[in-house]
């Protein structure tokens, strides 16, 4: 979720928010960003953080920076929330190809799942759950912290909760907001991932294999299901108790309460290059496009997984946060997808929104070059 709107949830499975190994180059002078990374070590409390930057031309080729010990460029690790992004654009796609209407109603597709005011459910459009303005309750916060399918707590008896089971949990309470208000909420996102396989006739998962992992070749990026193990080579995630400070290894979890709303495991290289073909128009029909960018239902908050984020220079960046056991990763783009960073910490304690605003403006405001200072 956009960083303004990070709350604390239960403590293993937080609030879900955000082709092929690169040769990377050498980089005997750090740059703006990769000198910003010990600062998310010392200030931010992470074990250990790590970036991946393409430049705006091919030229400028990538540049990989880490900081604190374990943490490589190729790892695999969880990418939360951004897995919203892969979902949004599957539902565009399916638009697109005129299986689905984003203003048809959820009813259509779920019918008897969701009722709003009227009882009816027809108000609840796909479009309110791309942009998180349905008003839904987030299914985060639907059950209790200390409920043994976020945390564990009761043995291996215990199963998790499955997306639709959480879902129900949430829709049975009331609306957070009034419909047509923005208010983040995975709730959202869990119920595209039953539309799309209700449209298809597939899992999600197998649509984003199919329609984007596939096509651009993303060979690091994965929807585990019930895998509960990150494939190698990784990093490990540790979880550090707000109440006493205690660090867990959390690299092991169960991804199921995920689901469409932040199962995704991902690289850098991987998130750096599907951020580059979306906003490259890849992935969508100019349309389409427009339409996911279209930010003014939420007020200039949010759009179709994904979201905007001005910085001080001018420039805006467009992505999303991911923040899930053990892991905390964001990426930011250009609006072309010509210039665009993936970071992350191996902690899932984000490391604050001026150290996060920080990174990006290192990168995406780099100071002025001597011959423009001429001008």
């Amino acid at each position: 979720m956009p960083i303004s709107r990070a709350l604390p949830v239960a403590p293993l499975l937080l609030t879900l928010l955000a082709p092929g190994t690169a040769s990377l180059p050498s980089e005997p002078h750090p740059t703006p960003a990769s000198s910003y990374l010990p600062r998310l070590v010392v200030e931010g409390g992470a074990p250990a953080a790590a970036f991946l930057a393409r430049g705006h031309t091919p030229a400028e080729g990538e540049t990989f920076g880490s900081a604190g010990p374990g943490i490589g460029a190729e790892d695999h690790f969880r990418a939360g929330s951004i897995t919203k992004t892969f979902v949004a654009t599957v539902v565009l796609q399916l638009a697109h190809e005129g299986r689905l209407g984003l203003d048809d109603g959820v009813e259509e597709y779920l019918p008897g799942l969701v009722r709003d005011d009227g009882g009816e459910g027809s108000s609840l459009t796909l479009r309110t759950l791309l942009t998180h303005t349905s008003g839904l309750p987030d299914y985060m916060t639907a059950l209790p912290p200390t409920d043994p399918a976020l945390t564990g707590a009761a043995g291996p008896s215990a199963r998790p909760v499955t997306p639709a089971a959480a879902v129900r949990a949430a829709v049975a309470r009331p609306p957070v907001t009034a419909h047509g208000v923005y208010a983040y909420s995975n709730t959202n996102y869990a119920l595209l991932g039953m539309v799309v396989r209700r449209v298809t006739g597939h899992p999600y998962a197998a649509e984003i294999r199919r329609r984007i992992l596939g096509p651009l070749r993303l060979t690091g990026t994965s929807l585990p299901g019930a895998r509960t193990t990150l494939p190698l080579p990784r990093s490990r995630g540790y979880h550090r108790s707000p109440a006493d400070g205690t660090v867990r290894d959390v690299t092991d979890a169960d991804p199921r309460f995920a689901g469409a709303a932040g199962e995704l495991v991902s690289t850098l290289d991987d998130l750096d290059a599907f951020y580059a073909a979306l906003l490259g128009g890849r992935l969508l029909a100019p349309a389409e496009l427009a339409t996911l960018l279209d930010t003014r239902p939420t007020g200039g908050r949010y759009g179709m997984g994904i979201y905007p984020q001005e910085l001080s220079c001018g420039t805006t960046v467009w992505g999303h946060n991911g923040h899930i056991t053990g892991s905390y990763a964001r990426t930011a783009a250009t609006r072309d997808g010509r210039h665009v960073l993936t970071f992350r910490v191996n902690t899932d304690a984000p490391p604050g929104a001026a150290l996060e605003t920080g990174l990006l403006e290192a990168e995406f405001c780099p100071p002025a070059r001597s011959e423009d200072l001429r001008d």
